[in-house]
């Protein structure tokens, strides 16, 4: 079983990898032809350390999980553990079922992270960057990433998602959070159009807003559904989009873009009034 999650895990990181490399460029060629926003800084000044700290959170899943989400889909079936495994479904349903269960997951993950006052410090890397470009959408602290790796394989192991379902989904998560952290003008209508089914640029630079209201709003990073579902959608930031402030009222130094101080955020400063929580731990 060991060998098999081994060649597994080769396999996941040579598809996500692919995948995120393709989509990579071709949102960076499309950033450049379409811009939704003047750059505030240059990419140099910023790609930097959002590249490094992928490269940090990628080691640290590897050295300090004994298994990731593949893992445990694998161990799962063998197991004949979780709800997909216990019904007999077709597996185009199944994939579905098991993907949208994994994106409402997500989704309540990030809600949690904004809630909890200790969580959000940990988040708040992610939303301290002072631009809003794909590589926004790979900017997580290692810890967050850790921890959403145990939330995920958890779910996985709770709905007996597919090996399959969840290569499908990672796959999706990190193209789509990096389309959706484009800065990329899309004509009014299309985007009206596509957040029915997915969430665009536009509407998650409102979860980017300085203002706290809209911060805490437009969770998804996939579906929009849940956001309307639990009415945490926000149409347009107050301000317009070319108007409206990146980031949070805390790091807004140009040194706070360089990986150190990134790395080192969570430590420092207020916790501020963002999460909804604030009477819990700070």
């Amino acid at each position: 079983m060991t060998f098999v999650l081994s060649n597994q895990f080769d396999r996941e990181i040579a598809i996500r990898l692919i995948a995120a490399v393709t989509v990579f460029a071709a949102m960076a060629l499309a950033e450049d032809a379409m811009p939704r926003r003047a750059r505030s800084f240059a990419r140099w000044a910023r790609w930097p350390a959002n590249l490094g700290i992928v490269a940090i959170n990628n080691l640290a899943v590897r050295i300090l999980l004994p298994i990731t989400a593949i893992g445990a889909a694998l161990t799962a079936e063998h197991r004949v553990s979780g709800l997909l495994n216990w019904v007999a479904l077709p597996g185009a349903i199944a994939l579905g079922i098991a993907v949208i269960a994994l994106d409402l997951a997500i989704y309540l993950q990030h809600r949690v992270f904004h809630a909890i006052p200790l969580l959000w410090r940990i988040h708040r890397m992610h939303h301290a960057d002072l631009d809003f470009d794909l590589t926004t959408g790979l900017r997580f602290h290692p810890v967050e990433i850790v921890i959403s790796m145990l939330i995920k394989v958890g779910v996985v192991f709770a709905i007996g998602a597919s090996a399959t379902a969840v290569l499908v989904f990672e796959v999706i998560l990190n193209g789509t959070s990096m389309f959706n952290h484009g800065n990329l003008e899309l004509s009014e209508a299309t985007d009206r159009w596509l957040r029915w089914v997915l969430v665009t640029p536009d509407m998650h630079r409102v979860h980017h807003s300085i203002v706290r209201r809209e911060t805490n709003s437009n969770f998804g990073f996939n579906l929009p559904w849940w956001d309307y579902l639990m009415r945490t959608y926000c149409a347009q930031p107050a301000a317009g989009h070319l108007a409206m402030i990146i980031g949070t009222d805390q790091f807004r130094s140009s040194e706070e873009l360089k990986l150190m101080p990134m790395l080192t955020q969570p430590l420092r400063g207020e916790v501020g009034g963002y999460p909804t929580w604030t009477n819990l731990l700070g």
